[in-house]
């Protein structure tokens, strides 16, 4: 029986649902999935801002030519 075997995997995830419970699994992916969007989110803005303070640099430069 190796890693890769379908029954394994049940077993294990049977002990960890009997140890957590769902109600615990379940705020676990919530919050992971809050944690992602959140950073998406500020990746997003990180760039958008990279983008802005470009933009400000260019015309600023062409003001003083």
């Amino acid at each position: 029986m190796g890693f890769s075997s379908i029954t394994h995997w049940l077993i294990v995830l049977l002990i960890v649902f009997l140890i957590f419970g769902t109600s615990k699994l379940r705020n676990i992916g919530s919050d992971l999935g809050a944690a992602i969007k959140n950073f998406k989110d500020a990746a997003k803005n990180e760039n958008t801002t990279k983008v802005k303070k470009s933009i400000r640099r260019t015309s600023k430069t062409r003001a003083r030519k």
